[in-house]
């Protein structure tokens, strides 16, 4: 098309002609004349001129800019890989089996569930497109998304969903999610609905419905003794953000990396990362290593004896409370001494918390003095979300071994000189203190019972391996004294550890605990909806441990993860397990771009 210049309309060709011409005058005219203005500067004045120019130039520019950056947000792009690096190899990439760190971290990737919790807490659809939940609580019924699909391109149906529930409530498959699943019956009307009946309200189940699905078409024609054997285990085929791209194997064919790509089709978008390869070593010291030399950018579960030194330029250092409790359960059915309730209250008072978890962790903790770990929040309404003040310690910075031992001796007991020990009638105040083999552990361990020892109770401390100290000490409750910890998870479930019914294995009532007013309220805290009622509830149960001292709370350790700088939309948030640090992995990213709001769909984004 020829350009023409723009005349008035309804005017003739002539006139038109003669419209041209004049203003073509015109503008030759107003050129010569600006010619014949800078022919009369001087050479001072032109280059002046000039100056004046380019600046005025410049700052049109930079207004533009500025008002660009002000109207525009930072949105993520596809690209860029990170590598971190883990101890002990993945066996078990299987969400249904997955037992070691390097299992569920890989499980959590590959696979999704019907539902998925993010880093605030929040639950929300994943295979499901949507829930409801029965008016008292015990009916959730699931509509699975028409177009989700596992990784190998085959539909997401209900059957999945009932073959993987069966397979965790399986005895013969020893799921960790064995007891979730417990007295739930399942029902499938059709092919894309799930509904769950419960015997009873609880409150947590939504969490539960976060397990990673098997699909049934590859995991079918697997026996229950050829479970754990399979190779689907370590060539892991889930509908999570993540596939397995590369397994690389050492000359016994353990996988000694795992290359990780993004699953296009997730339910909840493509993954940003073009990659997360995972390297694994056979201890700590040798992860230390790598990372030092630069073959891995990333660590989770640092140890906070480790974290000076690997700081960096390049490393970020983020961490978040774990919502576990550890403590010292004291057997009072193995122990007679440990049934008097002044030794007990002994016992507490003689350890500074705050300090022992300033000399364990590092800082990178809280001192507990109840059974609430910190970070469980009940967000009540518009009102502030409630932390239980049980979970924060005293600020007194030292113990009072003098009035420590007055409680002894109002109790009865007598300090004997000679022999230096305790004695009540014929009884001897002394009690051994089983642990495992981690290094917080061990050194908590023997930092109480310096502590105890200061107040004339004898104390040995037994280290074990912690296959050992499940089978041998756990198991059959053979312990006077165990430090451990419990997870708690977000959802405040206490049942499990502190109602007498789970004083045996398996139950993980570690304190050999029995109250029937306690009993009661955890019976109906963990059937409560009404979060008003669970936070009066789990008050009442606080306050009675409290006054029963069953046993010596510590602290609740920080997560500590080490991620390079560049690795951008990180958020901790709550977690319940290490492995939740990946729940919204998906929306990580490396690289971004400014767009103007307008134009994007997300209202902020985390840096």
């Amino acid at each position: 098309m020829i350009a023409r210049a723009t005349f008035p309309p309804g005017m003739s060709i002539e006139h038109s002609t003669r419209f041209e011409q004049l203003m073509k005058r015109r503008t030759i005219k107003r050129l010569a004349t600006l010619e014949d203005l800078l022919a009369r500067f001087t050479s001072g004045e032109r280059v002046l001129l000039y100056i004046f120019s380019i600046l005025l130039t410049g700052s049109v520019l930079t207004i533009f800019a500025s008002v660009s950056d002000a109207l525009s947000v930072p949105v993520p792009t596809h690209g860029g890989s990170i590598t971190e690096g883990l101890v002990g190899p993945a066996r078990f990439v299987n969400p249904v089996i997955a037992l070691s760190q390097s299992d569920n971290d890989l499980a959590t990737l590959v696979y999704s569930g019907l539902t998925r919790t993010l880093p605030n807490g929040t639950i929300i659809p994943d295979l499901a497109s949507s829930y409801d939940i029965s008016p008292d609580g015990t009916i959730y019924t699931f509509h699975l998304r028409p177009d989700a699909t596992f990784q190998d391109g085959k539909p997401v149906l209900a059957a999945d969903i009932v073959f993987t529930i069966q397979k965790a409530k399986d005895p013969e498959i020893k799921s960790p999610h064995r007891a979730d699943w417990e007295g739930v019956s399942i029902a499938t009307p059709d092919s894309h609905t799930v509904v769950f009946t419960l015997a009873h309200p609880y409150t947590p189940f939504l969490e539960n419905t976060s397990l990673g699905i098997l699909p049934k078409h590859l995991w079918e024609n697997v026996s229950d003794q050829e479970f754990p054997f399979s190779t689907l285990n370590t060539h892991a085929v889930g509908s999570g953000p993540f596939r397995i791209s590369k397994i690389d194997t050492d000359s016994t064919d353990v996988p000694t990396s795992v290359t990780l790509t993004p699953f296009k089709k997730f339910t909840l978008g493509e993954a940003y990362l073009s990659s997360i390869v995972f390297e694994f070593y056979p201890n700590n010291d040798a992860l230390l290593k790598a990372y030092k030399s630069g073959d891995i950018d990333s660590i989770a579960g640092v140890s906070p004896a480790d974290v000076a030194s690997l700081r960096s330029d390049k490393a970020r250092i983020v961490y978040v409370a774990l919502p576990r409790t550890f403590g010292i359960f004291l057997n009072q059915t193995k122990n007679p001494v440990l049934a008097d309730a002044s030794v007990r209250a002994a016992l507490n008072a003689a350890v500074d918390k705050t300090t022992l978890m300033q000399n364990v962790l590092g800082g990178y903790g809280i001192a507990l003095n109840g059974p609430i770990p910190p970070g469980i929040l009940f967000d009540i309404g518009p009102a502030t979300p409630t932390v239980f003040p049980a979970t924060q310690a005293s600020s007194t910075p030292t113990v009072d071994t003098n009035a420590v031992r007055a409680i002894l001796t109002k109790g009865g007991w007598t300090f004997d000189t000679t022999q230096q020990v305790w004695k009540k009638n014929k009884d001897i105040l002394q009690l051994s203190l089983a642990t495992a083999d981690e290094p917080e552990l061990a050194a908590t361990a023997e930092a109480v019972a310096d502590a105890w020892r200061a107040i004339g109770v004898k104390v040995e401390v037994h280290v074990y391996p912690l296959s050992e100290l499940n089978t041998v000490v756990i198991r059959p409750r053979a312990y006077d004294a165990i430090l451990f910890g419990e997870v708690i998870g977000r959802t405040v479930d206490l049942f499990a550890f502190w109602h007498s019914s789970q004083r045996n294995d398996p139950g993980l009532n570690l304190a050999l605990y029995a109250n029937p007013k306690t009993d009661t309220i955890l019976t109906q805290a963990r059937a409560a909806t009404d979060k008003h009622t669970r936070v009066k509830l789990y008050e009442q149960f606080s306050t009675a441990i409290d006054l029963d001292t069953p046993a010596v709370f510590l602290y609740a350790p920080d997560f500590i993860y080490i991620i390079p700088s560049r690795l951008l939309g990180v958020e901790l948030g709550t977690l319940t397990s290490p492995s939740d640090r990946f729940s919204d992995a998906y929306e990580w990213h490396i690289n971004s771009q400014r767009v103007w709001d307008v134009l994007s769909n997300k209202e902020d984004i985390s840096l």
